[in-house]
């Protein structure tokens, strides 16, 4: 058992599986921003016409890129930490799983799918046309990398969750008086 993961016991077979789930999660998210974070970073495309694409060129596209940097690295520390338990981790993981990356993942994936959507769709009240017909590889590529950033994402989500039990697990719930539970019987 890891020291500090706040699961049951190692002999208890929930434990074991809250534990299994956990590294199996952080697991995951690893090739999934590795994944995502090389496509997105090797996404370029020219066209004689328009000139040439790159990620690099677009904010939203960089964040993506940059979460996805930080997002690998952190979930490689986590299964890291787990496994020499020098601290009670258990609400270290619970904020940064829930608090740090999570959002980190759906504010770069939301800049990122906003960006993909004007490439498809343009916007016409700002005289802006849509570019993946010119630059139909570089969109499938930032289509397939947000896939696999919303992928790692819903890990994260998982993590969060799974965070939340470890840590609010380990306290019993306030008693409830009388008058608590006559009120919430009327």
């Amino acid at each position: 058992m890891r020291r500090g993961a706040g699961f049951a016991p190692a002999s208890s077979s929930h434990g074991r599986t809250f534990r299994s789930l956990d590294l199996f999660l952080r697991l995951t998210v690893i090739p999934l921003s590795a994944a995502s974070l090389w496509v997105m970073a090797t996404n370029k495309q020219a066209n004689d016409a328009y000139g040439k694409v790159e990620f690099s060129n677009i904010t939203g596209l960089k964040y993506l890129v940059c979460t996805n940097a930080i997002s690998l690295g952190y979930a490689a520390a986590s299964i890291l930490l787990s496994f020499l338990g020098c601290f009670d981790s258990d609400w270290l993981f619970f904020i940064l799983d829930q608090q740090v990356f999570a959002y980190l993942m759906v504010t770069s994936g939301s800049a990122a799918t906003e960006v993909m959507y004007l490439a498809y769709q343009g916007d016409t009240e700002a005289s802006w046309s849509e570019g993946c017909s010119y630059y139909g590889k570089f969109c499938s590529k930032g289509k397939a990398s947000l896939f696999l950033h919303f992928a790692a994402f819903v890990c994260f989500v998982a993590l969060s969750l799974l965070s939340a039990y470890e840590v609010f697990s380990k306290y019993e719930a306030p008693p409830l008086s009388s008058k608590d539970v006559g009120d919430q019987a009327g």
